[in-house]
């Protein structure tokens, strides 16, 4: 699956071409595609033609686009709530979706699913296709809910108060602006189980995979096990700054890509994975360690159905662990 900077590499990308353009025709090539909106094809596509894209917006890996209907009015989320946008294109990149940026010339991709036309705009392409080899992604129209804290919905361009109704029960993520530290500490305090698992459960915090959980906890010098209610203030601050370089990182490169599946919004693929540390690195010497001349492997243990990896040195396990 894509992680969370998968997406917001996604979400930048769409931001810069579809934002403020008007949706002018719909074609759905595979139905499969749209599958989770339950009211079928002909209302998939009556409630995007002629519906402007008002933002690109992104919590934890949940991607959505705000949409006005036509005759609303200016949306001005400090003045009247009443006038913010009531639904939003909701888009699940599953395990091989791409949101591709074509112009008409261009050649149907092979695995193409969906084809949403635009609104002309100088020097920008015309359609947004949902392309997806493996059909577990989708596309479908989802209902704008009130957030909980009265903040952006997520991140995005515009600060709209509204978040996707799919996405209203996950935790903010620790790129959001508006991410609490003190709220993530007191969750993970109330729990009685190992930080891995903790990162990995959205109510905590959202967006956190496995790999960047396995990278954030090496850089952390944290061991997955670490039983979150004995997690100091300054081991959780130092986590979550971890999360947030590792995270910055891979959008400085265009986010991982073990997938060649996945590819960002022009269809460039990312190389961040070339920069691991720990993740899938089992066998090879810790980094850091061989830095300061130790010699210390990393370790490859089974987790959850998935794996985990960790420098039995600079990760050492903890006595009162919680696997």
């Amino acid at each position: 699956m894509p992680e969370l900077p998968e997406v917001e590499v996604v979400r930048r990308g769409l931001a810069r071409w579809v934002r403020g353009r008007t949706i002018t025709g719909v074609d759905v090539l595979d139905p499969r595609s749209i599958r989770r909106h339950t009211l079928g094809t002909e209302d998939f596509i009556g409630n995007l033609v002629d519906a402007t894209v008002l933002d690109v917006v992104r919590r934890g890996k949940f991607l959505w686009m705000p949409l006005a209907m036509p005759g609303s009015p200016d949306v001005d989320p400090g003045i009247n709530p009443g006038d913010l946008p009531k639904v939003a294109l909701m888009a699940h990149l599953g395990m091989s979706g791409q949101l591709l940026m074509q112009d008409p010339e261009v050649a149907d991709e092979k695995h193409l699913k969906v084809r949403i036309r635009l609104s002309t705009v100088a020097d920008m392409p015309e359609q947004l296709r949902f392309v997806d080899q493996r059909i577990f992604g989708g596309l479908f129209v989802t209902s704008l809910v009130p957030t909980v804290d009265g903040g952006p919905g997520g991140l995005g361009e515009t600060p709209l108060p509204e978040i996707a109704e799919e996405a209203s029960h996950i935790a903010r993520d620790p790129l959001d602006p508006f991410f609490s530290f003190d709220a993530f500490y007191r969750k993970v305090k109330g729990r009685k189980t190992g930080l891995k698992r903790a990162l990995l459960d959205q109510s905590v915090v959202s967006g956190i995979g496995n790999i960047y959980a396995d990278e954030a906890l090496w850089r952390a010098r944290l061991h997955y096990a670490r039983a979150t209610d004995t997690l100091r203030r300054a081991d959780a601050e130092r986590l979550v700054e971890a999360a947030r370089d590792v995270m910055n990182a891979a959008l400085d490169a265009g986010g991982t890509s073990f997938d060649s599946l996945y590819v960002n919004v022009n269809g460039d693929s990312g190389y961040f994975a070339r920069s691991l540390n720990a993740y899938g690195r089992a066998g090879e010497l810790c980094g850091r360690c061989e830095a300061i001349g130790l010699r210390s492997i990393i370790k490859r243990e089974q987790f959850m159905n998935r794996s985990s990896y960790t420098c039995p040195v600079c990760q050492p396990r903890p006595r009162n662990g919680r696997w």
